[in-house]
């Protein structure tokens, strides 16, 4: 009888023990998918024209972009170099797509602000770089 007694409480304890581990593991994973999900790695302004603004994916339809960042050569009289700057815009941002939609056609000036994320996910955007907000410098 104490034999038997003896198995009831160690499958209880086995139980609570695994229990406990798969509580522990999804905490953690989910404390780790909200820190790549939403944590800020840099922030920061870039200049220049937009040249492209679309909406691109099969299944998630993400904003992308790529602005024109004009680099000037150390040499005088050098032609400028052309250099590029790909970023994504988060489709609740509709203020900003319309923004960049307007300077894109325009082709003026603009001053980019940015935020770069630890982690890139499909539904969210292409690249790391999401923009949050548009200064129009040729209105």
């Amino acid at each position: 009888m104490e034999n038997q007694s003896f198995g009831v409480r160690a499958k209880s304890t086995a139980k609570k023990v695994l229990r406990v581990f798969l509580i522990t593991l999804v905490v953690v994973g989910i404390a780790v998918f909200s820190f790549y999900y939403w944590g800020v790695y840099d922030e920061g302004v870039r200049a220049g024209m937009v040249l492209r603004l679309s909406k691109k994916g099969m299944i998630f339809k993400t904003y992308e972009g790529q602005l024109n960042l004009q680099t000037f050569g150390a040499l005088r009289g050098a032609n400028p170099i052309m250099e590029s700057f790909d970023f994504s815009v988060e489709k609740s941002n509709e203020q900003v797509i319309k923004d960049l939609e307007e300077a894109a056609l325009t082709g003026e000036r603009v001053n980019l602000h940015y935020v770069k994320r630890y982690a890139t996910f499909p539904w969210r955007g292409d690249t790391k770089y999401f923009i949050t907000k548009v200064e129009r410098l040729d209105k």
